[in-house]
């Protein structure tokens, strides 16, 4: 631990602002929370509200996961992992089951997480109405009159224009029957992990200075229609070369000595755990 640095690189005060943000958040499910996001030694839109969260409430016993779109050895994954280790001499581990505190960028682990794990997701954009109403004032005034028949048009009109909803990444939710939200870009396979998910899910937006929650055990249901149901993305039929997975989310490569494509599983950790297991159990 760098001894130059208060624990967790913040000042008490900083983290204690960060929390409260966090605990309103905690308290009325996917309402957007503005908070004072501070200046952080990476650039915004690098991860830095996601990164503030951890950083408020991280502990000396915690044990600290960081992935960027399924891999622990990403920049972002690794820079973020030393930043949060040197400043609080917590351990680090690749194992989804044996952290306390994972921070994510664009994936929910393949693991289930449990009641004992606090997930941060980070988020560019946390505003799921953005995109067709630019006044954040007039957005504000939407989810509180729960006016949300534009969300409902952007999907109409891509079925209109293509068939189907478009959205590979970041699909809005109701969650509790109440605020649309943005899950953060994670791909449609991973919204479902969101419903009735055992763990408590933060997303912070540094350079929107936005944090919301998902609270454990909260009703979480990707927007869609009777008869245009929500799909996640299809890997039928399809399966991880390595390890032989068929049930998770898959990145499409191509063999260049051959070119065939092929599969592999995006979480490289559930990869190498699946294998292990295997090894251990004797199947080839």
């Amino acid at each position: 631990m760098n001894k130059a640095y208060n624990f967790a690189f913040f000042d008490e005060g900083s983290k204690r602002e960060i929390r409260r943000a966090t605990l309103k958040a905690i308290a009325i499910p996917g309402y957007q929370v503005p908070f004072a996001s501070r200046e952080m030694p990476i650039g915004r839109g690098w991860g830095t509200g996601g990164l503030q969260l951890t950083l408020s409430l991280i502990g000396k016993n915690d044990v600290l996961k960081v992935i960027d779109q399924g891999s622990d050895e990403s920049v972002n994954a690794v820079s973020i992992k030393k930043l949060v280790s040197d400043t609080t001499g917590v351990v680090a581990t690749e194992h989804t089951c044996d952290a306390t505190l994972i921070q994510s960028r664009h994936r929910i682990p393949e693991v289930p997480l449990t009641k004992e794990q606090i997930l941060v997701l980070q988020v560019p954009i946390p505003e799921p109405l953005r995109f067709f109403e630019p006044s954040e004032h007039e957005t504000k005034k939407l989810h509180a009159e729960k006016e949300y028949s534009g969300a409902w048009l952007m999907l109409f009109e891509q079925i209109m224009n293509y068939g189907t909803m478009t959205t590979d990444a970041d699909h809005p939710v109701m969650v509790q029957d109440r605020y649309v939200m943005a899950p953060s870009p994670i791909p449609r396979f991973d919204n479902t992990k969101m419903d009735h998910c055992k763990a408590l899910i933060l997303l912070g937006a540094g350079r929107e200075k936005k944090v919301y929650a998902v609270p454990p055990y909260t009703k979480v249901v990707s927007l869609a229609f009777d008869d245009y149901p929500f799909k996640g993305e299809s890997f039928e039929n399809k399966h991880c070369r390595l390890c032989g997975a068929d049930d998770v989310f898959l990145d499409e490569l191509i063999d260049e000595e051959i070119g065939e494509s092929y599969y592999l599983c995006n979480d490289t950790s559930y990869c190498l755990e699946m294998i292990n297991e295997k090894k251990l159990a004797g199947v080839k």
